[in-house]
């Protein structure tokens, strides 16, 4: 019971921590990168459609994404599903392509980013904490019912924090690298 508990914990917990690199992975940097619009939904013949799954996203220069959906036909579609993303950047359709200039970020709009990566770290310590105290409750809730011992409930309460901190620390190097990587010119 108790490993079954343990290991639902630590699952709920990294599902949290891809969340948020998914999360950070969309931030602007200044920089091109597929995973800017990548999750950009598409109409596509009536249903909702990743881009990723519609197009091919390259990156030929450090400031230029270009999308070649394998459909021409929803050339108008992607440019507006991208403006309509509102991620700061205007894209332009050439009949074949669409390109997607990445213009340079100011100083102001970086610390701006810096803040949005901080809000979302900060939400995924919430959602980590709010997955330890479920485990938490849930080990005391054994114990009280004669299902475990009191050693076991502290040993698995050890464990949970520990894989708390663990999936914290993880969380705030990500930010980290992720602010870095924003301020950076």
């Amino acid at each position: 019971m108790i490993t079954q508990l343990l290991k639902e914990t630590q699952d709920k917990m990294d599902n949290t921590l891809k969340v948020l690199e998914n999360q950070l992975s969309g931030l602007r940097t200044g920089k091109a990168s597929p995973a800017l619009v990548e999750n950009i939904m598409v109409t596509y013949y009536g249903v909702p459609t990743r881009l990723r799954d519609m197009a091919n996203i390259s990156t030929p220069e450090a400031r230029l994404i270009t999308i070649a959906p394998y459909d021409p036909s929803v050339l108008s579609e992607i440019e507006k599903s991208i403006l309509a993303a509102n991620i700061g950047v205007t894209p332009q359709n050439d009949g074949r392509l669409v390109r997607v200039p990445v213009p340079e970020l100011s100083e102001e709009r970086r610390k701006e980013m810096t803040k949005v990566a901080g809000r979302m770290a900060e939400d995924a310590r919430v959602s980590v904490r709010n997955v330890r105290r479920d485990a938490n409750e849930a080990a005391k809730a054994l114990q009280k019912n004669a299902k475990i011992s009191e050693d076991e409930r502290d040993q698995a309460l050890e464990k949970i924090q520990k894989a708390t901190d663990g999936i914290i620390s993880k969380i705030d190097s990500a930010v980290k690298a992720k602010e870095a990587e924003i301020m950076a010119v």
